[in-house]
């Protein structure tokens, strides 16, 4: 099983590294609404840009494991579009592991984004006010959170028609949850109902947790909820997505 999931993850670093446009979204759109937010925004929200920057940067971390949890269903339906997949089931080798190759080499991708997007905050004024322990296991709840989004999408992507309808589909899901909870703003203003619906979004744990592992603050609480959250996606949408797709082949 290993082997097998290797050799997919191998194949599609392969094709990253002979067409590197692909990294052109995952990597520039982070850095795009980094810059954006800090010097549209910041001042309007934090009263200053270097406030906004230490409140904003986790938040940006958590966009990019959307944004890769995404593509991989995106990635996945054009696979299924244009007749790789049928290769994969002429091979000797589990199901599963084409779909967790797929989801490792994203995560390569996303390792990549994450050091690009705190290196540019890093220049622009972010600093870190915790230990590197604290900082890596930030970075591993944000890994952790793609890894299971990446299920999630990828049911997505074996049952949409076409990448463009799950691209589609895909905003449509993950907006309300980036923009309904404290990635970008506090939400100490928001309207109640918003507030309710905040308390309840994972994202508002996977964010917080990621902003006090950075910023400082006690974090053990959002931890283990976002722990759960990223085992019980897992638990839940890694065998639907499997079925799905042998089905589908």
């Amino acid at each position: 099983m290993l082997r097998h999931v290797g050799a997919v993850t191998r194949r599609y670093l392969i094709l990253i590294k002979n067409d590197p446009e692909q990294l052109m979204d995952v990597v520039l759109m982070p850095v795009i609404f980094l810059v954006l937010f800090v010097y549209v925004f910041g001042g309007a929200i934090s009263g200053s840009t270097h406030q906004y920057m230490q409140f904003v940067v986790p938040g940006i971390l958590v966009q990019t494991a959307i944004m890769a949890g995404s593509t991989t269903g995106v990635g996945i339906n054009t696979d299924l579009t244009n007749g790789v997949m049928d290769r994969f089931r002429s091979l000797p080798m589990a199901r599963s592991a084409v779909l967790t190759g797929r989801l490792v080499s994203d995560m390569c991708r996303l390792l990549l984004c994450a050091a690009i997007t705190l290196g540019l905050a890093t220049a622009l004024g972010f600093r870190f006010h915790t230990n590197v322990g604290a900082g890596l296991l930030a970075v591993a709840l944000v890994m952790g959170f793609s890894f299971a989004l990446g299920w999630l999408f990828m049911i997505v992507g074996i049952k949409g028609k076409n990448p463009q309808s799950v691209q589609g589909l895909s905003i449509l899901i993950t907006m309300p949850l980036q923009f309904g909870s404290s990635m970008f703003a506090p939400t100490n203003s928001m309207p109640g109902w918003l507030q309710a619906f905040v308390k309840v979004n994972p994202m508002t744990h996977i964010v917080n947790a990621c902003r006090a592992l950075t910023t400082g603050g006690a974090y053990a609480h959002d931890v283990w909820i976002s722990l759960a959250w990223i085992v019980g996606i897992i638990v839940v949408a890694a065998p639907i997505a499997v079925r799905m797709y042998r089905k589908k082949i």
